[in-house]
């Protein structure tokens, strides 16, 4: 039986590590290596790294970097940003990655998940569905490109088609709740939870560890993931890389 993950979610720019606010206003908060570092002191259950300007800009993976967290990591590493191609994928799980999430480039090829799947299974792909309120009658549509651009999908009918197409996992995203740290959209997570039933992260909203035990218990996701409840801590936003000790996480998870 598969248990629930916590997850923290690190986000680079120009090979920082950074924090974003409804995916813009990147607050620098240290060096990626430092924090996988520390994060496996922490003995965490997944890390998912992200290059946030890659896929924006027409950008490569950069191939190195994700060399270096593969080698650092002691835990399972999910990779996302830039990546377009089955030949990217592969050269990606070829260097240690365990998994790779892929976002915009679900909506440029439509065969592209169907041929990941095929070349390097199923479980080391993930897709990505960045979600936000968007219209006048602010109704849940994926975007991509760093919430840029708008694709029109609704988040419930595309979860089940990236679920047709052989995606392993979702990693369900929501932008406007991005860094505020006011909790995760239940609404939206039970809309998206009751269309498939591929395992499930989420992100967007985690302001406590309650929020996580919550989400657990309401919703039975197997992944619980957040950025600033990682790197930021107490109500000045100190930057402080953080993870729940083992016994309280089984706690929170007990409890849930």
């Amino acid at each position: 039986m598969l248990r629930a993950r916590i997850m923290p979610c690190l986000l680079v720019q120009d090979g920082g590590l950074v924090k974003t606010t409804r995916f813009g206003s990147p607050k620098y908060v240290g060096d990626p290596i430092n924090a996988v570092r520390i994060f496996n002191e922490k003995q965490v259950d997944e890390l998912i790294v992200v290059d946030i300007d890659a896929t924006r800009h027409g950008r490569e993976p950069n191939y190195r970097l994700i060399e270096i967290l593969a080698n650092e990591c002691r835990m399972p590493l999910c990779y996302g940003g830039g990546v377009g191609r089955v030949e990217q994928i592969e050269r990606i799980v070829g260097l240690g990655v365990e998994k790779v999430a892929l976002g915009a480039a679900l909506h440029a090829d439509s065969q592209l998940l169907p041929e990941a799947a095929a070349r390097v299974g199923s479980q080391s792909i993930v897709a990505v569905l960045d979600v936000q309120k968007t219209g006048l009658l602010r109704r849940a549509e994926v975007v991509t490109h760093n919430a840029t651009r708008r694709t029109g999908r609704d988040p419930v009918s595309f979860a089940r088609a990236v679920q047709d197409l052989g995606a392993g996992e979702i990693l369900l995203n929501n932008v406007d709740r991005d860094g505020v740290m006011k909790g995760y959209d239940r609404d939206l997570i039970a809309a998206v939870r009751a269309a498939t039933s591929l395992p499930l992260t989420l992100l967007g909203g985690a302001g406590s560890l309650d929020d996580i035990g919550g989400l657990v218990r309401d919703h039975g996701v197997i992944g619980a993931a957040a950025g600033s409840l990682f790197v930021f801590k107490g109500k000045y936003r100190a930057v402080l890389i953080n993870y729940p000790a083992p016994d309280e996480k089984d706690r929170i998870l007990a409890e849930a």
